[in-house]
C-alpha cells in the first residue's frame, strides 16, 4: 500500500515537474527569438552600415573625379584621358555642342591659336607688292607770249608747284612779252615753237615753212640761249614738206576746243580729265583774254594729280618713257607711246 502511494506521489510530482517545464519552454523560445531578432537586426544594421559607407566612398569618389568639359550625356571621360587630350584636338571633337553663349575655354584657346596660325601662314604667303609705275603728262600752251594770260598761267603753275612748256608765235614775242618768257624759262618751263605767224602751214612752199619755224626759233634763242625743241604746227595741219624740212619732232595733244569763247571753264576741264592717260600731251591756249582755261586748271591740275599723274615737260616726258628724240621722226604726236603717226 506504501509502495503504491509512493508510486503514486513519484508520478504525480513528475507530473508536476512535467508541467513546469512546459511552461518554461516558450519563454525560452521567446528569449532565443528576441536574440535571434536581435542579432539578425545587429547583421542588418551592420550591412546598412557598411553599404551606407560604400555608398559613402564611392560618392565621395565620384565627387572627387573631374567631369570633362564637354560630357556626353551616357558617360564622362576619365579624369587622365581629359588631361591627356590636346588642346588642339578639342576643337575639332565634336563631343556635345555647347550653348553659344558657353564656349569651353580650352576650345577658345585652341581656336584662337588655329586662327592665330592661319593669319601668319596667309601673311606669308602673301606676295609683295610692286610698285606701280608713275604716270606722266605734259601740260603745253598755245599762242602766247603776252603781259596778260600767260603771267596768270605761270601763277597758277607756281600754286601747284609744277612746270609746263610753251608754244610760242614769234609775232607775240616783244620786249615786254620777252619778260614773261623769260620768267617761265627760269621757272623751269620750256620754251618751243608754234610758228611766227600762225598759218596754214601746209598750203605754203618749202621757203615759207622754213621761214615760219626760223623766225621763232631765233626769237626764242635770244631770249634762252637754246634753240626751239619741238614744233606744233597751227591747226595740226601737216603736209610732207613741212616733216622733210623741219628738223624737230611735231607736237600735236588732247584739247577741249578752249580757244572757243562758247566753252566754259567747267566744261573745258571735264573734256581734259575724261581724255587723260599716262604719255598725253595737254593741249590748251594762254592767248590773251583767255581767263577761262586759266579757271578751268585749277580743277584740271589738282584732279591729276590726285589720280597720281606727275607733270613734266614735253622733253621730260619723252625721256622718262624712253622716246627718242629725233629729227627723222615722222609722228604727230599726242601721246609719247602712241604707235601710228597721228596717235
Amino acid at each position: 500500500m506504501k509502495r503504491n502511494i509512493t508510486k503514486l506521489l513519484a508520478l504525480l510530482l513528475a507530473g508536476a515537474m512535467l508541467t513546469g517545464c512546459a511552461s518554461d519552454t516558450p519563454s525560452a523560445s521567446s528569449s532565443d527569438s528576441a536574440v535571434t531578432a536581435e542579432a539578425s537586426s545587429t547583421t542588418e544594421n551592420q550591412e546598412s552600415a557598411e553599404g551606407s559607407a560604400q555608398s559613402t566612398t564611392t560618392s565621395s569618389q565620384t565627387t572627387t573625379t573631374p567631369a570633362p568639359a564637354l560630357p556626353t550625356e551616357e558617360e564622362s571621360a576619365p579624369a587622365d584621358e581629359s588631361e591627356e587630350t590636346p588642346a588642339d584636338s578639342v576643337t575639332v571633337e565634336s563631343v556635345q555642342a555647347p550653348a553659344e553663349s558657353e564656349e569651353a575655354p580650352v576650345q577658345t584657346s585652341a581656336t584662337t591659336t588655329t586662327a592665330a596660325t592661319t593669319t601668319t601662314t596667309t601673311e606669308q604667303q602673301t606676295p609683295e607688292e610692286v610698285p606701280m609705275e608713275e604716270k606722266l603728262i605734259a601740260l603745253t600752251f598755245d599762242d602766247g607770249p603776252n603781259t596778260t594770260t600767260t603771267p596768270q598761267v605761270l601763277d597758277v603753275l607756281e600754286k601747284y608747284d609744277i612746270t609746263a612748256s610753251f608754244f610760242l608765235i614769234g609775232n607775240n614775242i616783244t620786249d615786254a612779252s620777252a619778260e614773261v618768257v623769260k620768267r617761265a624759262y627760269d621757272m623751269g618751263c620750256e620754251i618751243h615753237n608754234h610758228s611766227k605767224s600762225h598759218p596754214y602751214m601746209n598750203e605754203m612752199s618749202v621757203d615759207e615753212i622754213i621761214a615760219e619755224f626760223q623766225y621763232t626759233d631765233n626769237k626764242v634763242f635770244e631770249i634762252t640761249g637754246e634753240h626751239t625743241g619741238f614744233f606744233r604746227p597751227p591747226y595740226i595741219a601737216v603736209s610732207q614738206d613741212m616733216l622733210d624740212n623741219i628738223d624737230v619732232p611735231f607736237i600735236a595733244g588732247i584739247g577741249c576746243n578752249d580757244w572757243d569763247p562758247k566753252v566754259p571753264a567747267d566744261r573745258r576741264a571735264k573734256m581734259i580729265l575724261k581724255q587723260a592717260k599716262d604719255g598725253d600731251v595737254i593741249l590748251l591756249h594762254d592767248a590773251e583774254g583767255n581767263d577761262l582755261t586759266v579757271e578751268a586748271l585749277d580743277t584740271i591740275i589738282p584732279e591729276l594729280k590726285a589720280q597720281g599723274y606727275r607733270f613734266v615737260t614735253v622733253t621730260e616726258l619723252f625721256n622718262e618713257k624712253g622716246i627718242e628724240i629725233s629729227a627723222d621722226d615722222t609722228k604727230v604726236y599726242t601721246n609719247v607711246l602712241q604707235k601710228g603717226q597721228f596717235g
